[in-house]
């Protein structure tokens, strides 16, 4: 956890902003998300919109960001399907045959690189990318497979589990999707999308960034590809991650910085201060008292949360859920 004395959208050239949770939720914009990014824009920071999904166009995914009220470009978006492309490209010849187990977004990526996709194992494809496709038909995945097992390369273009879904509990994700193959040949995918490292290349290619601020809500996903990548987080909590998963989470899930929303990329971040008391952030301080942290003081929650994370965070060693949730509960964040 550290602290800027300016405003993000000031301290960081390029916003790498995830999408679900954090900029809409199912075809809703998340509230107050495209007003702040707005004023980020206007502040001199540019935007680009790096999503794990495969399934969509980058053009595809700009219209659905313009109908919720962030206008955005195709050449805005970076998506896992072409991290998977720019990597099969390295790696094969030009037209070679790459058997798609996965939708249109991965197809139009495999054409701009120069790649074939196909749909059969029969065409003998020297590599099988997969992707997540909500109507991904097990004739398909069984095409995918028999590939695989005849000695073609096995990408994947990312690892999630679960997908979020506005309307209910999480739904199976390319992780859970991709599981298939794997178990029927034994071979392990090269994964493209976060927290690989291949589509923060990507979008550090694609943007042109020279100081990128990575912006997600997921631990995992998001904050851990910043730290594979070698870049500063910002975690917001309009999405999966709530306070307690911050507080105990290990050192490759931990931020830079959080805030409420994106709101945080338009206001400074206060730094942690710290002395044989425990950590200090305005109103709050936060110490070790036996087998608990104890949190004084008043101000905004968010301060006190960030003074709860330096203590949380004084080891490699997660800590444990008991162990701050008396202190989160008093701030209200619970």
């Amino acid at each position: 956890m550290r602290g800027c004395d300016r405003p993000l959208c000031e301290a960081y050239d390029v916003a790498l902003l995830d999408l679900d949770g954090v900029v809409y939720v199912g075809q809703r914009a998340v509230p107050g998300a495209p007003e702040a990014l707005a004023k980020a824009r206007a502040a001199g920071q540019r935007t680009a919109f790096v999503t794990n999904n495969a399934s969509r166009t980058p053009g595809a995914v700009a219209a659905l960001l313009t109908r919720v009220g962030v206008p955005a470009a195709e050449q805005d978006v970076v998506t896992s399907a072409q991290a998977a492309a720019r990597l099969l490209a390295e790696r094969l010849p030009r037209g070679a045959k790459v058997l798609v187990v996965g939708g249109m977004g991965l197809r139009h990526a495999l054409y701009a690189q120069g790649l074939v996709p196909v749909s059969t194992a029969a065409e003998r494809p020297a590599a099988v990318v997969q992707g997540y496709d909500p109507n991904l038909s097990y004739g398909l995945i069984a095409q995918g497979a028999q590939a695989v097992a005849q000695g073609a390369l096995f990408v994947a273009s990312n690892g999630d589990l679960t997908i979020p879904r506005g309307d209910g509990p999480p739904a199976p994700g390319n992780g859970a999707l991709m599981q298939v193959i794997r178990a029927a040949t034994g071979v392990e995918p090269i994964v493209t999308g976060k927290p690989e490292r291949p589509l923060h290349a990507e979008s550090i290619l694609r943007t042109g960034a020279r100081r990128p601020l990575v912006v997600g809500d997921r631990l995992d996903t998001d904050i851990e590809g910043a730290h594979n990548g070698g870049a500063d987080s910002l975690l917001v909590f309009t999405g999966v991650t709530d306070p307690l998963a911050a507080l105990t989470a290990p050192p490759r899930h931990r931020p830079t910085y959080l805030a409420a929303d994106l709101g945080g990329l338009l206001v400074p971040h206060p730094a942690v201060r710290r002395d044989e008391h425990g950590c200090h952030c305005r109103g709050w301080s936060a110490r070790w008292n036996g087998t608990e942290i104890e949190l004084t003081g008043e101000g905004d929650p968010y301060d006190g949360l960030r003074a709860l994370c330096a203590a949380a965070w004084r080891s490699d060693e997660p800590a444990k859920a008991a162990a701050v949730a008396p202190a989160l509960a008093r701030l209200g964040l619970a």
